[in-house]
């Protein structure tokens, strides 16, 4: 007896529904990239209950005619690809031909299509055509998906709670609408407007309407390329930091994608500007040559391969870093004015708060500000010299808060600076500095350093003892799992010399697969951080001055090599709004 059939159209479809439908979200993807796809203007997404019970797609697009319509539900039957060269040149977002007669598969479809010369109603339950009739309709398309998977209850229950289906989908939207800003998308649930953007082609506006405005202020246009690859977008200044990497959004060819070399690529060019575990708000859109790029990894086209990818990581690092490097990045402390009342009030404020008249206030402010979305303004090459010499103007200081903030003063405001995150920044590029040599001066110990490790730390040590011979060390073996440190770089600090030297040692140790480049930063940052003066230690205002004089002689004098910031500033006009000089 036989036991190899051939599977059914409905058994392999549903099959590859459990791919293409992972989520809600990711049919409503599959239905807008389609409207994409075929040119729409404008993309309308109607939810009822986060999607599970109904999912809408309506477009202004090119439609189709009725045997396309019908052609459109059978499995591998797309427009998009016609040879296996095709596939090495994709140029659209949806190729596979997979999507509708997957989503058709699990749950109760209504097409509803006109490419302008006729119209048709296509009417799908469970992968099986039920009704095909003509209708009177716009030119366009509009897919309706209702009871997901009510023939998969299996797959059903898994799906996640209703805010979590839905936060995924207007995630996704997100992405697509910063993909395409010349298209409008607008999605609502449960008849509630959750986004609405104008399709005008500008992409801060974009931003704006998802993260808001204080956010858009904060972007910076960047732009780069290469023989490869063109790339532009915005990056946030580091202050505007997020817990997680979902607002890194990278876009190939207008295509929403995932790629960790390319974010991290971003994130070096953030290092020491951010704390960590806080991400910056980016949007790059990578335009490129189909044929050196790889979709065709995944069925929800979302992973993505690179040819060239180092020479792309490398671009993009130096253009985020150089970009950062141009700005001057001293947070201000803003005054915002509180309402005041008494405690008998505090149970009922929120009930005499009339919404309508907040969002009109809001109106108000966003007209007063009149923020210029059109101004594109990128530091150029030819600005960087002036942009180094007012990085950071001169600070005066004038006492020590808490002995932890030196509080200073110039024509601009008053300036509050962390003693230990500025002293770390300065140690930090002393250190780099000094160990990017290739020579160094060697200093002999009066009194030789012996040093004693675990049988495990030694022989991790000798694997890359050769670090200490380029750093300088002249050193020995000391009976067992021992060294003797003889002479060592004249960078170390005398009075830190055996804690400094040990600090080095432990990061060799913990380097496993070693990387000159990336030893150097571990070393600079930990010994930064260890020889720098401390919170709560009271130094005088000769050291103050000194302090702050060096700081302004950074590369970077806004930021600790951990991100955090060294100082803030209090502006004059902020001054004097608070103490009501204007109003």
């Amino acid at each position: 007896m036989n036991i190899i059939k051939v599977m059914s159209d409905d058994l392999s479809n549903k099959i590859a529904a459990g791919e293409v439908v992972e989520s809600l979200m990711n049919i409503v993807k599959e239905l807008v990239e389609n409207s994409i796809d075929a040119g729409a203007n404008v993309i309308k997404i109607y939810l009822m209950e986060s999607g599970i019970k109904s999912i809408k797609v309506v477009d202004d697009g090119k439609g189709m005619s009725r045997e396309d319509c019908n052609n459109s539900i059978l499995r591998h039957a797309t427009s998009k690809l016609y040879s296996k060269d095709d596939l090495f040149n994709i140029n659209t977002l949806g190729f596979r031909g997979e999507a509708l007669p997957s989503i058709g598969s699990v749950s109760k479809m209504t097409i509803s299509t006109c490419d302008g010369e006729e119209s048709t109603l296509l009417e799908v339950t469970g992968g099986v055509v039920t009704n095909c009739c003509s209708a009177d309709l716009r030119r366009g398309t509009s897919i309706s998906v209702c009871d997901i998977f009510y023939n998969t209850p299996a797959r059903f229950k898994y799906l996640k709670s209703l805010n979590t289906e839905l936060s995924n989908i207007v995630n996704y939207v997100n992405k697509m609408a910063l993909a395409n800003p010349f298209i409008s998308f607008y999605l609502e649930n449960d008849s509630k407007v959750l986004i609405n953007t104008s399709g005008s082609g500008n992409l801060l506006k974009v931003i704006n309407s998802i993260y808001g405005l204080e956010v858009t202020k904060k972007m910076l246009k960047v732009e780069s390329s290469n023989s490869d690859y063109m790339v532009s977008g915005y990056i946030s200044y580091p202050e505007i930091n997020r817990s997680n990497r979902n607002n890194i959004t990278l876009l190939v060819n207008g295509r929403y994608v995932r790629n960790n070399d390319i974010i991290r690529s971003i994130l070096e060019g953030y290092h020491t500007y951010l704390p960590i575990n806080r991400y910056p708000i980016v949007v790059l859109n990578i335009k490129t040559d189909p044929y050196i790029i790889d979709v065709n990894i995944h069925p929800t086209k979302m992973d993505i391969k690179f040819s060239k990818i180092n020479e792309l990581k490398d671009m993009i690092y130096n253009m985020v870093s150089s970009s950062l490097n141009k700005l001057t990045l001293i947070p201000e402390v803003k005054y915002e004015q509180r309402p005041v009342c008494n405690i008998d009030s505090v149970d009922t404020i929120n009930d005499k708060v009339d919404f309508k008249d907040k969002e009109l206030k809001e109106e108000v402010k966003f007209e007063e500000i009149n923020f210029d979305f059109n101004n594109d303004h990128v530091v150029s090459d030819n600005e960087e010299e002036y942009v180094e010499k007012v990085k950071m103007k001169k600070i005066t200081p004038l006492a020590l808060a808490h002995g932890t903030y030196i509080i200073g003063e110039n024509e601009d405001g008053i300036f509050l600076i962390d003693q230990h995150a500025a002293n770390e920044r300065i140690n930090y590029e002393y250190y780099l500095k000094e160990l990017g040599k290739n020579t160094y001066t060697i200093v002999d110990l009066l009194v030789p350093i012996k040093i004693e490790l675990s049988n495990n730390e030694y022989l991790s040590l000798k694997e890359s003892i050769n670090v200490l011979d380029e750093m300088g060390f002249v050193y020995e073996d000391f009976g067992f799992n021992a060294l003797i440190i003889r002479s060592h770089p004249s960078w170390i600090k005398k009075e830190y010399t055996n804690e400094t030297i040990r600090k080095i040692i432990e990061v060799i140790i913990e380097y496993k697969s070693f990387d000159k480049e990336k030893f150097n930063e571990k070393i600079a940052i930990t010994l930064a951080c260890k020889m720098s003066i401390k919170a709560n230690e009271h130094i005088s205002f000769d050291e103050m001055v000194v302090l702050l004089d060096r700081l302004r002689n950074t590369n970077n004098p806004f930021t600790c090599p951990h991100g955090r910031p060294t100082v803030i500033t209090y502006t004059i006009y902020e001054l004097e709004k608070m103490f009501k000089r204007v109003m």
